[in-house]
């Protein structure tokens, strides 16, 4: 799916989130492995990391062909500093209204918006693609990620007690929650 737009951040820069592509497949991968190394609140941690350049770029590129999924990425001034994106759960009848929201900013970005910027593209994205319900997980203590979740309207609908097993704090509990777009 192609995305771009400007926004203006609180600290009066501009950042632009647009779709990545194939040529982002660098600046992605070195993101994704800068972010999953400055928080215990995403999914794996960097040693685990399989992917690879050049899967990158075709992963990028599938995303930015895709007219329903989207993989974004966030820059200032020419650097990418967050990546988010829509995937639908399956293809199949009783479950293609669904899709899974994910996102991941550079921790030195972090409180000036970038987050809630691609997060709102996210849910306009899933919106233009004909998703009926985006859903995320996301760890119970960070208590701000869940406060942008449910500014933008995500609900919660369960919890999941063994749902990360931290290297650093052992078990952390998951909050499911889900976004109803269409009514």
């Amino acid at each position: 799916m192609q995305y771009r737009k400007t926004v203006r951040l609180k600290d009066g820069r501009e950042c632009v989130l647009r779709s990545s592509t194939a040529d982002d497949a660098k600046a992605a991968l070195d993101l994704f492995l800068l972010t999953h190394e400055q928080t215990d609140y995403l999914a794996s941690y960097p040693d685990e990391n399989t992917h690879t350049l050049e899967g990158e770029a075709k992963f990028l590129e599938t995303q930015a062909a895709s007219e329903r999924d989207v993989e974004l990425l966030a820059e200032i001034d020419g650097k990418a500093v967050g990546l988010a994106g829509n995937h639908g759960v399956s293809p199949r009848e009783k479950l293609k209204h669904r899709a899974v929201f994910g996102i991941s900013v550079d921790k030195a970005y972090w409180g000036l918006g970038v987050g809630r910027a691609l997060t709102e593209a996210c849910i306009e994205c899933a919106k233009k693609a004909g998703y009926v319900q985006l859903e995320l997980e996301a760890v119970a203590e960070n208590a701000h990620a869940l406060a942008l979740y449910e500014s933008v309207g995500f609900r919660e609908y369960g919890r999941n007690p063994l749902g990360f097993r931290s290297r650093l704090t052992g078990w952390q509990e998951l909050v499911l929650m889900r976004l109803e777009l269409n009514g």
